[in-house]
């Protein structure tokens, strides 16, 4: 379920059908096309052929070498089971270790060709103060290299979606790719060209976000983490939780750009109303706030069609009449005898502070810290330092929630690997049904390893993470690899159904199989190699399943073709002990119900002769 979900089900899809097609095709079109292509007596004569005698007979020769040589190491492993047994189980711990060393994710960040700015000035800072802090930041971001354009929107809080007149909004759009190929002009490096700009501007504090890997899963890159007050404090208190957490969190070295946007001290006007005065003067309290809010705020009235168009009318006082506080001096109401009324003698003015966004998450109050993960660190090593840290720093009734991408990681922590045993379970049963047996369906299933190895070590050697699309290649690596496996194991069934013993058997199939494994496995890996050097929007998720699936391809066709015919001997010779001890009691038991008529016989007829 969920976004995690949603991502297998568009690749099953995917893949369901083009397999649906592959096979279609290859059980109809292409035997029709080899019949109509391969023809005896058009390749000409080999001995004078140019093509033959330079290219095709010498890579024919290198290759029967070749396959003489991978025959040679089949059998030196097939003979040697218990070297081979615990090679394999070498791979299994390395396998385990690298699943731990590679640092986890749910998508990767992407250079989508546009970036997020937000200012944040003082809680009393003017519109013009903040109109001149957002054109220095513009300033900086359109002399960088890679920048095409800066839209600035003066007095929005894209994080919490707020009016307020001390913050700012910058929509940052990027040069195409074509333009941007050096890691300078690259989102993360405009990113941390401009933050060490934004360094110098002490008026306000300015953050930069790279959008999140997937639209809809929060407003901006990286992670947003809630804490939650449980207990009875008020929301100052959680401030204070929240400013400590902000700061004790430096101390962490997985950790970048946190912050909160909660603010308890805001100044607001309080307008107090006197009921009882308002009471006795005549005055509704519906008028008292319906005039306030009018005056104001706004308030509709009516509409009206003009030009085959539907107009609303909106009420409100003009901007010099609702400037100041004391405009509501200047503001009267009419009583229920007819007579005005001074608004001020009702309403009582005082200045305070209080906070200027109350939030809940999860029905508790709660303030957001948005943040992302350093240079160098994945998402997971991050969410993992954020809840340490939280453990450590949160007092008691508090505690903390995620929303957004961590959220979605967190709910598939699972969910990847009961994909991959459902995966493996489905292959086994296919295999059980094919081969008739249950055992030897385990001797193409001990490829599978190879690949996650395979995989694993490639993405830890180019540094990357083990992400949701790094996971669904493993899940394709479950049938890839099972096909390789299948090629050798088909036709060492057949060799033995001849009569070949079994370690025989497995060295012919293995030979005989090498050179189509290796065509279609050099096909599949060539044909993903595009994926591995994607550049342009996108590339990191197509890097991640590429990566992976090359490696454990190659994996898989360089180390799993020599173990296969062993597995195949260890589970085949085993059930073929099995059946040989069958049949050889179920020859006695026949032998013995053959004799016991002779000996009937031979009672009956002494009987006769007595």
């Amino acid at each position: 379920g969920g976004m995690t979900g949603e991502l297998y089900k568009q690749f099953a899809i995917t893949i369901a059908i083009s397999m649906a097609l592959s096979g279609l095709v290859a059980l109809t079109l292409s035997p029709a096309l080899a019949a109509k292509l391969l023809k005896p007596g058009e390749h000409g004569d080999q001995r004078t052929d140019f093509l033959y005698r330079f290219f095709f007979g010498p890579f024919n020769r290198g290759f029967d070498y070749l396959t003489q040589g991978y025959a040679g190491g089949v059998r030196f492993i097939v003979k040697r089971a218990l070297l081979g047994m615990a090679l394999f189980a070498a791979m299994l711990v390395a396998t385990y270790g690298l699943f731990q060393q590679i640092p986890t994710s749910f998508v990767p960040s992407e250079d989508q060709g546009y970036l997020y700015g937000i200012g944040l000035l003082p809680d009393a800072a003017s519109q013009d103060r903040t109109e001149q802090v957002g054109q220095q930041v513009s300033d900086i971001f359109l002399r960088t290299p890679g920048v095409s354009g800066v839209v600035a929107v003066n007095g929005y809080s894209l994080l919490d979606g707020q009016i307020k007149t001390n913050t700012n909004t910058f929509f940052v759009t990027l040069k195409d790719f074509e333009e941007r190929k050096t890691p300078a002009t690259s989102n993360n490096g405009i990113m941390a060209s401009v933050m060490r700009e934004f360094a110098s501007i002490g008026e306000a504090i300015v953050l930069v976000f790279n959008p999140p890997g997937i639209p809809g899963l929060g407003t901006t890159g990286g992670f947003e983490f809630w804490i939650q007050n449980r207990g009875s404090g008020d929301y100052k208190d959680l401030e204070k939780v929240t400013r400590g957490f902000i700061a004790k969190s430096k101390d962490h070295p997985e950790l970048s750009g946190l912050n909160s946007t909660i603010r308890t001290a805001s100044q607001q006007l309080y307008v107090y109303l006197d009921r009882e005065q308002a009471n006795t003067l005549g005055v509704p309290v519906e008028t008292v706030f319906g005039a306030l809010q009018t005056l104001f705020g706004s308030a509709y009235v009516s509409q009206f069609n003009k030009f085959s168009r539907v107009w609303q009318v909106i009420v409100q006082a003009a901007p010099e009449y609702r400037s100041r506080p004391d405009d509501l001096k200047k503001v009267y109401v009419r009583s229920t005898n007819g007579s005005m009324v001074p608004l001020e003698a009702v309403v009582k003015l005082e200045n305070t502070t209080a906070p200027d966004l109350v939030t809940r998450f999860n029905g508790f109050p709660a303030a957001r810290i948005t943040g992302s993960a350093a240079s160098g660190f994945s998402s997971g090593q991050a969410t993992a330092a954020m809840e340490a840290l939280a453990r450590e720093v949160l007092p008691e009734g508090y505690s903390f929630a995620w929303s957004g991408e961590t959220f979605e990681q967190k709910k598939s922590g699972s969910a990847s690997a009961l994909v991959f045993v459902y995966g493996l379970i489905m292959v086994f049963l296919i295999l059980a049904a094919q081969y008739e047996k249950w055992s030897l369906p385990f001797s193409v299933m001990m490829a599978v390893p190879f690949g996650l190895f395979g995989a694993l070590l490639t993405v830890w050697l180019r540094g990357m993470e083990n992400d949701v699309y790094f996971q669904i290649g493993l899940l394709t690596l479950v049938g890839l690899a099972a096909k390789n496996a299948i090629l050798i194991v088909e036709f060492a069934v057949m060799k033995h159904e001849e009569g070949m013993p079994v370690m025989a058997a497995a060295v012919e199939a293995a030979r005989l199989r090498f050179r189509p494994i290796l065509m279609t496995s050099l096909a599949f890996i060539l044909g993903a190699i595009p994926l591995v050097i994607a550049t342009g929007a996108g590339a990191n998720s197509r890097h991640s399943i590429g990566t992976g699936i090359v490696g454990g391809m190659t994996a898989a066709t360089v180390l799993a073709i020599f173990f296969v015919p062993l597995f195949f001997r260890l589970f085949e010779g085993r059930g073929s002990k099995k059946e040989s001890v069958a049949t050889s009691e179920g020859a006695e038991t026949v032998a013995i119900h053959q004799d016991q008529p002779v000996v009937s016989e031979l009672v009956s007829e002494d009987r006769r002769d007595a």
